[in-house]
């Protein structure tokens, strides 16, 4: 790994950086009247899924991957665990994700616990652009709003190639740049420029096809995107915060990142986008 690199990396585990995650999750479902052993997996939900639309886009990338029970799968960026768990309890796969930030992984591994999934899931604390895995372990990969973190697509989509079966789908969930334009931190991925890569589609379409996969679909979500934070929007305006909430996840600036992002999408600047390919 280069010097720059590593800064790039330092900065981004700075920019995602808690202490004592699991604790202030488990306080937050106490104000809902959840003890910790009474939580499901469907509680988690409401928070352990963060990037945009949540549990509705991990099902939607679910439902075109073909998966199948047994599946042996590589979460890229597994942040809590949310979506590991949803695809090992809702189709039975079996799931290794992988992350840079350490306090994520040690929760990830807690709430498995707590929602009786140690056995299916595992987490380990890793980077995307090394990954610690023998080459062909993988049925398939996922990342769900990993890519913006990461200068190197090149040798991301390298790795991820290398972990990968013949055959294997590779499902991407990103933000990526959609058009002219500036917009301003923070943001859910970025506290400042320095940890922020967005790219347009046309860069993860060379760098994939540099590594010799095959493309299946592309689909660019902004209008979902905006539809979903509009939700969120008149629910709180309706409610009131929810203790169980990104703020849990994302700190006390989660409403000024998620404000910038919003702001963003409605100008056309960035979009998250779905795209799925084959070794």
């Amino acid at each position: 790994m280069s010097a720059s690199e590593s800064s790039a990396e330092t900065r981004v585990a700075q920019h995602y950086a808690t202490e004592k995650l699991d604790e202030r999750l488990f306080a937050a479902f106490a104000t809902v009247g959840k003890s910790k052993s009474a939580i499901t997996l469907d509680d988690l939900a409401a928070v352990d899924e963060f990037h945009i639309g949540g549990r509705e886009a991990t099902e939607a990338i679910a439902a075109q991957m073909n998966l199948r029970p047994g599946m042996k799968l590589l979460d890229i960026g597994c942040g809590i665990g949310g979506s590991a768990r949803y695809f090992s309890s809702a189709h039975g796969c079996e799931v290794t994700g992988i992350d840079l930030t350490a306090e994520y992984v040690r929760t990830a591994r807690v709430l498995s616990e707590v929602v009786g999934m140690t056995g299916q899931v595992q987490f380990q604390t890793g980077n995307a652009l090394d990954l610690p895995f023998e080459a062909a372990s993988f049925d398939g990969a996922y990342m769900f709003h990993v890519g913006m973190n990461l200068a190197d697509k090149t040798q991301l989509f390298r790795e991820v190639h290398r972990m990968l079966r013949p055959g294997a789908v590779y499902a991407i969930y990103d933000v990526m740049r959609s058009g002219d334009g500036e917009f301003p931190f923070p943001v859910p991925w970025a506290s400042t420029q320095s940890e922020s890569f967005v790219a347009p589609v046309a860069e993860y379409r060379e760098g994939l096809a540099h590594e010799g996969f095959q493309f299946v679909a592309e689909r660019e979500r902004r209008e979902f995107a905006i539809e979903f934070f509009e939700r969120m929007r008149k629910r709180t305006e309706q409610q009131g915060p929810h203790p169980l909430g990104v703020q849990i996840v994302m700190g006390t600036l989660a409403m000024a990142k998620i404000g910038n992002l919003v702001e963003a999408l409605k100008r056309g600047v960035i979009a998250p986008v779905e795209l799925l390919v084959r070794c």
